[in-house]
C-alpha cells in the first residue's frame, strides 16, 4: 500500500488545481481544512463536509477526505455543536480534510462542469459564466432534442431533472454550470445557447427561462457536483496509487 506524505500530497492538490490563482466566496478556504498525523493511505471523496460524511469516512479508516463543499461554509463561528463534532471525529481518526469549491468546478480535467459535458457526450467549444474574472463553465455542441436531453440527464444524474422549456425543441448549443448557476442565465441568452444545464436556482428563473427563449435544466445541485470529488480522487489513484471511495450523502436538493 503507497504511503503519501498529508503536505506533499495536499501541494500537489493546491498546484493542480489552482488553489491560489481561483478566486472563490471567504467561506470556501480552500486547500488544507484539517491536518492528520502527516501520513495518507486512503482517500475518501465527497460533496459535502457534513458530519455524516466525515463519520463514514473515518469509520472506512480514510485518512484523507477530499470534498467540494468544505468546513467552514456556515462562517466564522466557535467550535461548538456539529462543528466541535465533526473537528473532534476528524481528530480522533487521523483524518485530514481538503476542500476545493471554484477550483473544482472550473477545472478543464477533472472539474465537475468538464466530466458532465463528457458523460452527456458534450463536445465543449469554449467557457461561460463569469465569477471574479473567470469562467465557470462550458458550453458546446450537443445535437439533441429537449426531451431526449431530459432523459439522459435524467440517467446520467440519477434523478428527475426539471425542465423549464422556454427554448426551441431541437438543441444545438448548450451550457452547463453545476451547482447553483442559474444567475449566469442572462449570459447564456446573450450568447444564443440553446439550452443551460444547472443544479438550482431561484423562483423567478422559471419566467427568465420562459420568456428569454432558452431551455433551462436544473437536475439538483448535489447531484450536478458529485462528478468532480470522484475524478479528483480517481486522479489522485493513479498518480500516488492511494485507492479512494466515494462517500454519497445525497440531499435532494
Amino acid at each position: 500500500m503507497a504511503v503519501v506524505k498529508t503536505r506533499e500530497l495536499s501541494g500537489y492538490l493546491d498546484d493542480y488545481l489552482k488553489i491560489g490563482q481561483v478566486p472563490d466566496s471567504d467561506q470556501a478556504l480552500n486547500g488544507l481544512q484539517v491536518e492528520n498525523g502527516g501520513e495518507v493511505r486512503r482517500v475518501a471523496a465527497a460533496v459535502d463536509a457534513s458530519e455524516r460524511t466525515i463519520r463514514r469516512a473515518a469509520e472506512l479508516g480514510c485518512d484523507f477526505l477530499l470534498v467540494h463543499h468544505g468546513l467552514f461554509w456556515d462562517g466564522n463561528i466557535p467550535a461548538t455543536g456539529a462543528r466541535y463534532r465533526k473537528l473532534k471525529t476528524l481528530l480522533d481518526a487521523g483524518t485530514a480534510l481538503y476542500g476545493a469549491h471554484i477550483p473544482l468546478d472550473l477545472h478543464p480535467e477533472v472539474g465537475n462542469n468538464v466530466v458532465l459535458a463528457r458523460e452527456l457526450g458534450l463536445e465543449i467549444r469554449g467557457g461561460f459564466g463569469q465569477y471574479k474574472g473567470v469562467e465557470i463553465g462550458v458550453w458546446g455542441d450537443l445535437e439533441l432534442s429537449r426531451e431526449a436531453l431530459t432523459a439522459r440527464l435524467d440517467d446520467v444524474l440519477g434523478c428527475r431533472v426539471k425542465l423549464i422549456a422556454g427554448g426551441p425543441e431541437l438543441l444545438h448549443r448548450v451550457g452547463i454550470i453545476t451547482g447553483s448557476g442559474a444567475a449566469a442565465l442572462p449570459e447564456a441568452v446573450a450568447m444564443g445557447l440553446d439550452a443551460l444545464i444547472t443544479g438550482e436556482g431561484n423562483h423567478h428563473t422559471y419566467f427568465a427561462a420562459e420568456e428569454s427563449g432558452i431551455n433551462l435544466y436544473y437536475g439538483g445541485h448535489y447531484a450536478t457536483e458529485t462528478w468532480g470529488v470522484k475524478a479528483l480522487a480517481h486522479h489522485l489513484q493513479e498518480r500516488f496509487d492511494l485507492p479512494w471511495e466515494f462517500i454519497d450523502h445525497p440531499t435532494g436538493l
